[in-house]
């Protein structure tokens, strides 16, 4: 009975001292044993700490000041722009007032919605770095920094400095922080910008700039570009697992990205990856080179501060490369016989034709041949970019079928040395021509027109007389026209003219024309033509010239045959 009595006593003493005000006040001083429901995130002073923003989400952290007269604030945002607020709260409860706010334990966040008055200091929103600076608030009991990403999930940086006077840990933009265009060339661009004053004195040795390069976006700062490259690697390991398993051998075209660490600034630019950044220096005028032409980049130029690990960017800027030179394109018409002129070293080596065929077939001809000499020569046929056929040029006739394509684009490049004064001298007009060229519609043919099997001219020496010669060639299946020229043979330099392969009938007199004859025989073994050249001297040597003759492309010249008639028959 008496200990019953004693234990109903001593539970109502514990019910009483439990729920006095005192009780409730002491027992919110948490032990540092126990684990609060919302643990408060202090901003240590002096640090550079790492925020982790999820989107739409508001992340407070909590900071006092013991006896500092002013602070900074600064808060690096990493790539998205983001909301940020700083506020001096005063608690109006005096026993709340009286913690140890400096001793920074984990408390219950719901401590500081209690009574009191909350005063906004600063309030900003955007994608670069923003600093607060000004005096404490002596009545104040604690400082709430407030920040907020409503565009994505982010990142930021957050550094406290208690007292008057810049941190000294970030990098100093000048008044003017625009980047500057000095020049841009086909595949290069010259910046310049106003230099940093941290850059300024015994201690820029700690100091360097970055220069970045992209063809998508100006980056507000090096975390931006760390994040787009993590990203874009991401992308590639994505393409690439794909390939494994579609092929057994995928072709890795994205390695170079795996050589591009998180550590972007350590790099060197490189002219395979969209994204370049080169850390290096403290000039103030920066040539970045190895770009393409005709393309738009974006330049951006931030101050590094190596041994804090922070930097801070300057106003970016865009420039488009020059072009290409465009080459210009000389039109062919139909069936015109073109002579290509080379003047020699030093000269412009290539030229550009275009051609359209006539006809909804689209399809023609074109020959190509070289005009002797020592230069070699190649051609290249594409349309709408996309290369058709490439062939070398010699002596020998090259014909290209085209075919399909309502246009052509012909380039014509000269290879190795220039041709010989001698080998050109004699050339129609004295012009020194090293190609000759033809394109014309075919708009019934359904490839390239049949050559002879030998452009070899034979002559009979017991048919040979004082006065006519028998001459023999091949001919082909189709039905053509060949024409022979005669000329006197009169001296080296007419021998060595009459000997070019270029030279045409178009070239050639009307009076040397002697013999103009069709033939066809549709057994190529057994194309053999003759004809019997009279009127002739005795004892004269003359140099005959034979001519395949066609509706399309250059005339085929045969080789040419010296004969001379008997001096006594």
């Amino acid at each position: 009975m008496a200990l019953a009595s004693l234990t109903r006593c001593l539970s109502a003493f514990l019910v009483l001292y439990w729920s006095t005000p005192w009780s409730s006040a002491h027992s919110a001083s948490a032990p540092e044993n126990e684990v609060t429901v919302w643990p408060t995130a202090w901003l240590s002073e002096g640090k550079i700490t790492a925020v982790t923003l999820p989107k739409g989400r508001t992340r407070r952290m909590y900071f006092t000041l013991r006896k500092a007269a002013a602070m900074s604030v600064t808060v690096s945002p990493c790539d998205t722009a983001i909301e940020w607020s700083l506020a001096a709260r005063t608690l109006t409860d005096k026993h709340l007032k009286s913690q140890e706010w400096s001793s920074k334990k984990s408390m219950p966040e719901m401590w500081w919605r209690g009574p009191g008055t909350e005063e906004k200091i600063h309030i900003f929103s955007g994608s670069i770095i923003d600093t607060y600076s000004g005096p404490a608030f002596p009545q104040a009991s604690i400082y709430i920094l407030r920040l907020r990403s409503k565009q994505q999930s982010s990142r930021a940086t957050v550094y406290l400095h208690e007292g008057p006077g810049p941190s000294g840990v970030f990098p100093v933009i000048p008044a003017d922080p625009q980047v500057h265009t000095l020049g841009v060339g086909m595949t290069s661009v010259t910046l310049s910008w106003t230099p940093s004053t941290s850059l300024v004195g015994p201690a820029q040795d700690k100091y360097d700039y970055c220069v970045l390069v992209n063809s998508k976006r100006n980056l507000p700062s090096l975390c931006a570009a760390q994040e787009s490259a993590r990203e874009e690697r991401d992308k590639n390991r994505e393409k690439m697992e794909k390939k494994k398993r579609v092929t057994a051998w995928p072709i890795l075209k994205e390695w170079w990205w795996e050589q591009w660490d998180v550590d972007l600034e350590e790099k060197s630019p490189s002219s395979n990856r969209d994204l370049q950044c080169v850390c290096e220096g403290t000039e103030s005028v920066c040539t970045v080179s190895e770009l393409l032409p005709d393309t738009q980049y974006y330049f951006d130029v931030f101050a590094r501060d190596r041994v804090h690990g922070t930097s801070a960017a300057y106003e970016g800027t865009v420039a488009r490369t020059h072009g290409e030179a465009r080459p210009s394109v000389t039109t062919l018409r139909e069936g015109e016989l073109r002579w290509v002129t080379f003047l020699g070293r030093g000269q412009r080596s290539e030229q550009f034709f275009s051609f359209r065929p006539r006809g909804s077939q689209q399809s023609g001809l074109l020959t190509v041949q070289s005009c002797g000499g020592g230069s070699k020569f190649k051609i290249t046929v594409s349309s709408k970019g996309r290369v058709l056929t490439t062939q070398a040029v010699g002596k020998d006739l090259v014909q290209i079928w085209l075919q399909g394509s309502p246009v052509y684009l012909i380039h014509l490049e000269r290879e190795g040395t220039a041709m010989s004064e001698s080998s050109t001298a004699a050339l129609p007009g004295g012009l020194k021509a090293s190609v000759k060229l033809q394109t014309s519609s075919a708009y019934h043919r359904k490839g390239v027109p049949s050559l002879p099997s030998t452009l070899q001219v034979k002559s009979f020496n017991r048919l040979r007389g004082c006065d006519s010669v028998t001459l023999a060639w091949m001919g082909t299946e189709e039905r053509s026209l060949y024409c022979v020229y005669q000329r006197k043979l009169g001296g080296r330099r007419d021998e060595d003219a009459l000997n070019a392969s270029c030279m045409g009938p178009e070239s050639r007199s009307d009076t040397e024309r002697v013999l103009c004859k069709y033939f066809q025989e549709l057994n190529p073994r057994r194309a053999v033509t003759t004809a019997v050249i009279g009127n002739l001297e005795p004892g004269t040597t003359y140099v005959f010239d034979v001519y395949l003759m066609r509706r399309w492309g250059i005339p085929v010249k045969y080789a040419s045959k010296k004969v001379k008639t008997r001096k006594e028959c």
